[in-house]
């Protein structure tokens, strides 16, 4: 990256550093059990209910739990559940037309993160009728109070019942990007393992995945905060301690339930301090190719943490040490290291490969400048890349080229 941009990336990311105490950043606000969403709706005076999900989490009966303690409470419901593994504008307008025709007043994102995504880029076109999503795109562009938003997480890794983010793919072009505003944030998070139990193995490791490469970039970058760094840190821990477990046993609740609060600290990290590259390059393939995200990220990571080399040596060391993969005594450099051992050692236990083969060189070019365009100025990443630099991790993840 030239050093005029290298400076400019920095003064931006030192001013958000800068306005984080002042910026109105929210938790939302936990329930443990579906049971209690009726509550929250009369108490909200919320009558009629929007439904998001996708078609495979309804087919599996996921949702019947909350229907029923809606129907049982009297509560009229409409269920969207066409949503796809990466949302797109078509989804958003499909469940937008629902909320519309069934007069609703609240939205529940129930599912993984592309289900949560879609439910708060509905609230956003509630809130802003006139204005279509890619005027959204980027940050604080919504700026308006959204319905009623209760986030039903069935996967323990996206963390998007946290975050102020809503990430969409343009169903023409293709692109995915991401719209950021404090409003998208969920005002209720329901994490309940009951509805985790069915997930399957892999789902379960590249969700848990995707949950420890929120709390490692959150880590690892310019912009945290001593209450970032401890939900990274007890996130990581709880990753380490539960995902083989979850993974194994997948009946396991207690298991189940710490994942899901290891996906919620998390969240509650990356939201404040951003992610990095991992996540920009990730998201430039589920635009594509519709990679699951928590895949490209799990695959990713070890990449690029070994690309940054040295300079979070020491930031992965305290990590490695929230791991148990070494002691407050290990050199730092051994620490670092281990860390990113554990990781990789991590994948092969789960079957997660080291390539994504959809992956075609000619789109290479385009996918680095999605990458670039995303994570710079925004991203307080360790070390800066531009596109050109960021090409390397395309090529890195393609069969043929895998090291």
């Amino acid at each position: 990256m030239n050093p005029l941009k290298k400076i400019y990336c920095r003064i931006f990311q030192n001013v958000f550093k800068f306005a984080l105490p002042f910026l109105p950043y929210r938790n939302p606000e936990i329930i443990s059990s579906l049971k209690a969403v009726p509550d929250v709706l009369k108490k909200k005076k919320c009558k009629n209910v929007l439904i998001i999900t996708d078609a495979g989490i309804h087919k599996l009966g996921l949702t019947d739990r909350l229907e029923k303690v809606l129907t049982d409470s009297n509560i009229p419901y409409i269920l969207y559940d066409k949503t796809v593994a990466n949302p797109t504008t078509v989804n958003v307008a499909e469940a937008l037309e629902l909320y519309h025709e069934n007069n609703c007043q609240a939205i529940i994102g129930f599912g993984g993160g592309s289900s949560m995504d879609c439910a708060k880029a509905v609230g956003a076109r509630v809130a802003k009728p006139h204005q279509s999503l890619a005027k959204m795109k980027g940050i604080l562009k919504v700026h308006k109070k959204l319905p009623l938003l209760i986030a039903v997480p069935t996967t323990a890794g996206t963390g998007s019942e946290t975050t102020l983010a809503a990430v969409i793919v343009d169903a023409e072009t293709r692109h995915k990007y991401a719209i950021n505003d404090f409003p998208l944030i969920p005002r209720y998070a329901v994490l309940d393992p009951k509805v985790t139990l069915s997930l399957p193995p892999f789902i379960t490791a590249t969700t848990g995945m995707d949950a420890l490469t929120h709390a490692v970039e959150a880590y690892i970058g310019n912009s945290t905060t001593p209450g970032t760094r401890k939900n990274a840190r007890d996130a990581v821990q709880l990753i380490f301690e539960n995902l083989d477990t979850a993974y194994t046993d997948g009946s396991n609740k207690e298991a189940r339930r710490n994942m899901l609060r290891a996906s919620y600290f998390a969240g509650c990290a990356f939201t404040k301090s951003y992610v990095g590259y991992v996540h920009a390059v990730a998201h430039s393939l589920g635009g594509q190719y519709n990679v699951p995200h928590g895949l490209a990220n799990a695959v990713l990571l070890p990449y690029v943490l070994e690309a940054y080399g040295k300079t979070i040596y020491k930031k992965l060391a305290v990590l490695a040490v929230a791991a148990g993969v070494a002691s407050k005594e290990t050199p730092e450099e051994e620490a670092a290291l281990n860390f990113i051992q554990a990781v990789k050692d991590m994948k092969a236990r789960f079957g997660i490969g080291d390539t994504i083969p959809e992956i075609q060189e000619e789109d290479i070019p385009k996918l680095s400048h999605y990458a670039d365009k995303e994570a710079n100025p925004l991203y307080p990443v360790p070390v800066l890349m531009d596109a050109q630099e960021l090409e390397k991790f395309y090529y890195m993840l393609m069969p043929d080229k895998e090291n």
